[in-house]
């Protein structure tokens, strides 16, 4: 089944590529997506409903601390009061008037162990590994992935949950393997939180945890390894993971248990002998009854369409996305309102998009075989 969309709205951006191929978007129930864009040397925040709106102005601006640092995953406080990015060596909380409100010293991120610093503290050692940090969605609580030395020798890897009046540790919780990056979820019911560690080709680690006074409470996912933190549910149902390759999405409850599953294509074609289609990274909830998902970077086909509309219970394939404009060439991201984001390189627009007002699904022959479409 072919399911026919409707444009919601094109803006210019810059740095919206982030939005779709990225941790720039920023979605928290009860309130408007934002986009959190490096623009330079600062950080700006926009309302995403009002920029389509034809607001060009940023909700916020916060100045990067460490300019030549263009890694790590930040996050800003509900109200735009604040911003807490992660670096190299700190996370650190920015207020509106770009005042520094405290710092958390952690180890460095860069490979070379013990390797010197200069005491310059807007230098930027070798490598490409980073953490991440989120502010919990009552603006009371960071939670932030950093290296630490702890005294006996050695570097571990670290959550941690820091209050986000003063920077002071509260709690935290040690964890296994050796990042190249990372980031963070936070599940809708305003209590627990959802860690994605990328290792390179060494996998994917996936944590979850919540904080009851002082004590942290975590668990994993990794006994079955690589699978990536896609999406949470909008109405505490449970969480969205695409295994590292692409082979499939599962559905899990919050403890982990699977729910629904679905690979690309449920009817391969045996006599077909292109490699078979894999889901991209990039996937998640449109709302509460629908998932979005992509085959784009596993599909030379331009022809074919390439995003995919689910049941967000079930994973059964609804149908493929039909757009006005003919072709869509881009990753996608569901903003939880009934809508997602779609980048073009091209002209750098930021495009938003629903289903199309009358509903309408139009049966036909889908991509690959005759079984694609569910």
């Amino acid at each position: 089944m072919s399911i026919n969309v409707e444009s919601r709205g094109s803006v210019r951006l810059p740095g919206g590529r982030a939005l779709v191929n990225g941790f720039a978007l920023d979605i928290r129930g009860g309130r408007a997506p934002r986009a959190l864009l490096a623009d330079g040397p600062e950080l700006a925040v926009h309302d995403l409903h009002e920029v389509f709106a034809g607001e060009t102005a940023p909700l916020a601006v916060f100045p990067l601390p460490w300019p030549g640092w263009d890694r790590g995953v930040h996050s800003v406080s509900p109200d735009a009061g604040f911003a807490v990015f992660s670096g190299q060596r700190a996370v650190r909380a920015v207020g509106a008037g770009g005042e520094t409100l405290w710092e958390y010293r952690h180890a460095c991120w860069g490979p070379e162990l013990d390797h010197p610093h200069t005491g310059d503290e807007q230098e930027v050692c070798r490598g490409l590994e980073h953490g991440s940090c989120r502010v919990s969605d009552d603006g009371r609580l960071v939670w932030a992935h950093v290296v630490l030395a702890p005294e006996e020798g050695g570097f571990q890897e670290y959550w941690v949950v820091l209050d986000a009046r003063d920077g002071r540790e509260l709690a935290r919780l040690p964890l296994d393997g050796a990042a190249s990056g990372s980031h963070q979820l936070s599940h809708p019911d305003g209590v627990h939180m959802g860690l994605c560690v990328g290792m390179g080709q060494d996998g994917v680690l996936l944590h979850w945890a919540r904080r009851d006074g002082e004590r942290l409470t975590g668990w994993d996912l990794n006994d079955s390894m690589d699978r990536i933190l896609a999406g949470v549910h909008p109405a505490h149902e449970g969480f969205l993971t695409v295994e590292h390759y692409g082979s499939d999405l599962i559905l899990h409850a919050l403890d982990g248990t699977v729910l629904a599953e679905r690979e690309p294509d449920p009817d391969p074609d045996p006599g077909d002998d292109e490699d078979p289609p894999c889901w991209d990274h990039g996937c998640g909830f449109v709302d509460a009854g629908t998932v979005i998902a992509s085959t784009l970077e596993s599909d030379a086909d331009h022809d074919r369409a390439r995003h995919w509309l689910l049941d967000a219970r079930t994973l059964e394939i609804r149908g493929t996305v039909t757009y006005p404009s003919g072709e869509v060439d881009s990753f996608v991201s569901p903003l939880g309102d009934g809508t997602w984001l779609t980048y073009d390189d091209a002209s750098g627009t930021l495009h938003r998009w629903a289903r199309a007002a009358d509903g309408k699904a139009v049966a036909g022959p889908g991509p690959g075989s005759a079984g694609w479409g569910g």
